[in-house]
């Protein structure tokens, strides 16, 4: 019998070796044992909501009145929403040109860009711009795009913290990059030495790889710290002197429950450290409300922030993200 063109024989190779820890044979074990009645905790993904955290209601009722907007005509809306939800309802709506179920700019409404930046601003204490800013459905999305512009083949090398958040040693294998991993300090609070780094770096460029990016993960994910702001400044500075991007995962940046260590965003250190660093070093931050203290997994919603990125590079995310 002759192979079909989607027999697992057949399958792009990239996507047979994805070893994709949060969906894997564990996952798959659970679910089988889930069927059979046995009561399962899933703990391998961040899923708030089904472990019995209650949404926040403020923005259920701004998104669910930006869904059905004919409520907002309904004489009793008052009765059902607050007068602050309705009034934010309304403001969303006025920045579209069509609703919700209408195309917006590729990079996303550009009113809520702005609002995202005023945010940035805020946290960092720099202007923060509009136009480099990408609205994603989760910050997942927008790390694949990334990498998918980052990797050009199996030669170029992504640098990525061990332990890891999945996403990355499975994007980076399904793009047909090679994965360089580092090794965090346990003994250390989980930071990193820079000494690890350049010996990861040099290891990996004997193997003939180009190393293009390196990932932090800062709060970590599984470890749960905050890189100190010297660890950072160290990180950049090696970003600088070995000319990588920085791609700074930056999910969980309010979920912090210890004093003695507080986030610091990669942006607001580079902006700090001052030229030429600061104009050179590029660097791509993410975040989102599908994870972080919001916890709306299966809302998705995030962005990424582009700093010292050529304007063709921003140009081609902007095509590209409307196809």
């Amino acid at each position: 019998m002759s192979l079909k063109a989607l027999d697992y024989e057949t399958l792009n190779e990239n996507v047979k070796k994805v070893q994709y820890a949060v969906r894997g044979e564990l996952y798959l074990r659970a679910s089988e044992l889930q069927k059979e009645g046995k009561k399962i905790i899933f703990t391998n993904v961040g899923n708030p909501h089904a472990l019995g955290q209650k949404p926040l209601t403020f923005p259920r009722q701004v998104v669910a009145l930006c869904q059905a907007p004919f409520l907002l005509d309904d004489p009793n809306v008052g009765l059902l929403f607050p007068a602050d939800a309705i009034a934010r309802a309304k403001h969303y709506l006025s920045m579209t040109s069509g609703g919700l179920g209408a195309y917006s700019d590729s990079r996303g409404i550009p009113g809520v860009r702005k609002e995202v930046a005023e945010f940035i601003e805020r946290r960092d204490g720099y202007p923060s711009d509009p136009e480099l800013i990408f609205l994603t459905d989760g910050a997942s999305k927008g790390v694949m795009q990334i990498l998918n512009c980052i990797i050009r083949g199996e030669g170029d090398g992504i640098l990525v913290p061990v332990p890891q958040y999945p996403l990355y040693s499975a994007t980076i294998s399904l793009l047909g990059g090679s994965l360089v991993p580092y090794y965090l300090e346990e003994t250390a609070n989980w930071g990193l030495d820079v000494n690890n780094l350049r010996e990861s770096v040099a290891q990996a460029r004997f193997k003939g790889l180009t190393v293009r990016a390196m990932v932090i993960i800062n709060p970590g994910n599984p470890t749960g710290q905050c890189l100190s702001e010297a660890n950072l400044r160290e990180i950049i500075n090696f970003c600088y002197q070995e000319n990588l991007v920085l791609l700074g995962d930056e999910v969980y940046q309010q979920n912090i429950y210890q004093d003695e260590r507080p986030f610091i965003s990669a942006r607001k250190v580079l902006m700090d450290m001052g030229p030429p660093i600061s104009k050179e070093v590029q660097l791509i931050s993410f975040h989102t409300v599908s994870k972080g203290y919001w916890g709306e997994c299966g809302q998705r919603g995030g962005y990424f922030e582009m700093t010292n990125l050529p304007p063709q590079v921003c140009l081609m995310r902007s095509t590209r993200l409307h196809q």
